[in-house]
């Protein structure tokens, strides 16, 4: 695609990245097959190819976001299913983020739309706010029907919806502390503990390190390590992101300069995705080389199991699963392999949703500022995996996790269940299932 940025438009590092973005596509349109909000609307400015050039025109033009451009790009998921597509290589997600930042900096969107992302900004990041801002939501559900009607009554009804119904304890495992491997060390790994899911599902993370020690590895939680910044830099909160990402190169620099660190371990696929992108992120930064070298030890949780040569010790449960591949790993990070074998050498029958290439509709923050979409994904998502018969299904995000639960199917992360084939206890969501 040709442009036509100025030279001094050029000497921006964003507008430069982006440019070579704009060149390589050569607007095939194969993107448009896969893209979630194109199959569903079918518009060509809600496919990658018309987002593409909206956004082309608004960077070229220096002019501020119209509310075309915005609302075509909020439809976004940024789910990267066109990157996995694209025969070019064009890497959109760096593209569409540029975007969202202008858009904030330039654009003045309704009262409540900047009043909702806020708080969504000041809140999901923040663990202790966020348990308490879930349990004032389990209080008001019951007065969902009450709100208004119209774009914030539907958003705020998404929201309670997607609260959960019993809030897990505070696990202490998540706090700051180095978790000693049993027996003869093989490794030694940081884990992300994150965010919203140390709130939404503490015992993912307590699976993971109980996996991981009995294997032999060393696992820390930094001190000063949290949010990897994913949930405002898809909202276009530059500052915000730069800043929580800073704060973890940091802390898992001190780590990999101290003791040594073998991995940056995650397992939410939407934060793994941006921090592997650390270095893109932090390209003009003073702390790139730190950044890249974090984002070099970053690994899924199903990448270093696999590394490891993870086996089970129980006989098989003879249970089917029915694996959802998140967009952030399978098309973001493109581990597509790992979490299959993993679940197939722990003695599940592992079953194919058909269009396993669609997003569910949770994509961060988007089931509830885009509730009408995601909820037309959902269901599309969950007739595509009963139609497999599973007994249960697998994911590695808790978004999806968080989006799909309430089915009728136990929903849960696929480290639980390898940690379960391997000596733990049983999942959570399986015993409440079976109680039910």
């Amino acid at each position: 695609m040709q442009t036509s940025f100025s030279a001094e438009q050029l000497r921006d590092p964003a507008i430069a990245a982006s440019n070579q973005v704009l060149r390589t596509c050569v607007h095939c349109g194969f993107c448009t097959a896969t893209c979630p909000t194109f199959v569903l609307l079918g518009d060509e400015l809600d496919s990658p190819r018309g987002r593409i050039y909206l956004i082309k025109d608004m960077l070229e033009s220096g002019r501020a976001a119209t509310e075309e451009v915005v609302r075509h790009v909020d439809r976004c998921l940024s789910c990267l299913s066109c990157m996995t597509t694209c025969p070019s290589g064009v890497h959109y997600m760096h593209l569409v983020d540029h975007a969202r930042t202008v858009i904030e900096d330039t654009y003045r969107r309704p009262w409540h739309d900047r009043m909702l992302r806020a708080v969504l900004v000041a809140v999901l990041p923040h663990p202790g706010r966020m348990r308490l801002a879930l349990r004032a939501a389990r209080l008001g559900r019951p007065f969902a029907a009450l709100l208004p009607r119209g774009t914030l009554g539907r958003r705020l009804r998404a929201m309670l919806a997607l609260a959960p119904t019993r809030l897990a304890a505070a696990d202490p495992a998540q706090r700051p502390h180095v978790h000693r491997a049993e027996g003869e060390r093989r490794g030694r790994v940081a884990l992300l503990a994150g965010c919203a899911q140390t709130v939404l599902d503490p015992a993912i993370n307590a699976a993971t390190i109980r996996l991981l020690t009995r294997m032999g590895v060393e696992v820390v939680v930094a001190p000063g390590a949290g949010c990897c910044g994913s949930l405002p830099h898809h909202m276009g909160r530059h500052e915000s992101a730069m800043a929580m990402a800073r704060a973890n190169i940091a802390a898992w620099s001190a780590e990999l300069d101290g003791d040594g660190l073998d991995a940056v371990i995650i397992n939410t696929s939407g934060c793994g995705t941006t921090v592997k992108d650390y270095g893109f992120m932090f390209r003009s930064e003073p702390e790139r080389a730190a950044a890249e070298r974090i984002a070099v030890l970053a690994a899924d949780i199903s990448e270093y199991l696999a590394r490891l040569g993870y086996r089970p010790t129980r006989e098989p449960p003879g249970l089917t699963v029915a694996y959802h591949a998140a967009c952030s790993l399978q098309h973001g990070q493109r581990v597509v392999g790992e979490p299959r074998a993993l679940l197939r050498t722990a003695g599940f029958r592992v079953t194919e949703p058909a269009e396993g290439h669609l997003c569910c509709g949770s994509a961060g923050t988007y089931n509830i500022l885009q509730p009408e979409i995601a909820t037309r994904l959902r269901t599309r998502k969950l007739d595509n995996i009963r139609r497999t018969g599973p007994d249960l299904i697998a994911a590695g995000n808790i978004g999806c996790i968080t989006q799909l639960a309430g089915s009728g199917l136990p929903v849960v992360h696929t480290v639980e269940l390898l940690d379960w084939m391997a000596g733990g206890p049983a999942p959570h969501g399986l015993a409440a299932a079976a109680a039910a």
